[in-house]
């Protein structure tokens, strides 16, 4: 009876165990399914989907095409060349620049001061082309004993090899950079030649430049002029600041004479500061104002003075000095 129990327990265990066994594999083998279906999942989604894409992507048509063409055209043609060409020229400038700054202070300070040396060797008075000739002499110089020290060709130079190199350099090649660097300006002398065109022997007319407001129209104003007539107002005694006040006061005189007056049509001026030259007795000075009337206003003199009345007037100047104008009243 007992093993029978015992019996009975056994299989009743190991229907269990077999149950237990069938489950885990079933579970198991269902895990491995879904870990199979992810995984075909990713490989077509990774591989599949961006193959089929790109194949549909490069199937442009030609005018898709041609416009895409036209597109990589138009920027080219946009893009800012002289921008660009700005911007490489300033790194070309910045580098060299680093070069400059590269050599050591006190080579630059060695330099400036050789520099000073030899201009204060050069009269000072001297034009700035002596000056530039005595600096590049001094260059050339140094620039020549620095080379000779490098290639080993002289043994009794003052400075080190290394120093040589330095200074090879900055003469050399970075010159512009380092004068500007160590500010060394030299201007450049400008000459004014002056250029005469008119004929041998010929004086030129000196038209003086008349102080005072802008002559109107109406005053008919002649430089190196002198009209005759009689006097309406005695220039002597008749001083005007400038020449429009003279032609003004010639009009103002017309407007305001009586019927039996005569009215002034002429007007005179001595701009002159050294005064104005004239046959009379009398000394014509700066700013004398003639008031005059002519019935047919008679010119006396212009521009020059004749040859023939300069003989019999040694006082007489080339140039008439007056300047005058005849006005409708």
């Amino acid at each position: 009876m007992e093993e029978k129990q015992k019996l009975k327990k056994v299989e009743m265990a190991r229907g269990k165990w077999m149950s237990y066994k069938r489950t885990t594999i079933v579970i198991c083998t269902i895990n491995i399914f879904i870990a199979l279906y992810v995984l075909h999942s990713l490989y077509t989604s990774v591989y599949m989907y961006p193959f089929s894409d790109t194949q549909r992507a490069f199937k442009y048509t030609p005018q898709q095409i041609r416009k895409m063409e036209e597109s990589i055209q138009l920027r080219k043609q946009l893009e800012p060349v002289e921008l660009i060409n700005v911007v490489n020229g300033l790194k070309n400038k910045l580098s060299m620049d680093e070069k400059v700054q590269q050599i050591p202070e006190h080579i630059k300070q060695k330099i400036t001061d050789e520099i000073l040396v030899t201009l204060k060797g050069v009269n000072a008075n001297e034009d700035a082309t002596v000056l530039q000739d005595a600096v590049e002499s001094w260059r050339r110089e140094k620039l020549k004993e620095a080379t000779e020290l490098i290639h080993e060709k002289t043994s009794n130079s003052t400075i080190s090899l290394k120093e040589a190199r330095l200074l090879a350099r900055a003469l050399g090649d970075n010159w512009a950079e380092l004068s500007e660097e160590i500010g060394l300006w030299i201007p450049v002398q400008i000459i004014n030649t002056e250029h005469d065109d008119k004929p041998e022997g010929e004086e030129e007319l000196d038209y003086e430049v008349i102080a005072g407001k802008q002559l109107p129209l109406q005053c008919h104003t002649e430089v190196h002029t002198d009209y005759g007539g009689d006097a309406v107002r005695w220039g002597l005694t008749h001083h005007k600041e400038s020449a429009y006040d003279c032609c003004m006061a010639c009009l103002d005189q017309a407007k305001q004479a009586g019927p039996n007056q005569k009215k002034c049509n002429i007007w005179v001026y001595c701009p002159s500061e050294t005064g104005c030259h004239s046959p009379d007795i009398y000394q014509h000075k700066h700013q004398e104002c003639w008031l005059k009337y002519a019935e047919n206003p008679k010119l006396n003199y212009k521009d020059r003075y004749p040859e023939s009345y300069r003989n019999a007037h040694p006082n007489a100047p080339v140039i008439v000095p007056w300047m005058s104008g005849v006005v409708s009243v």
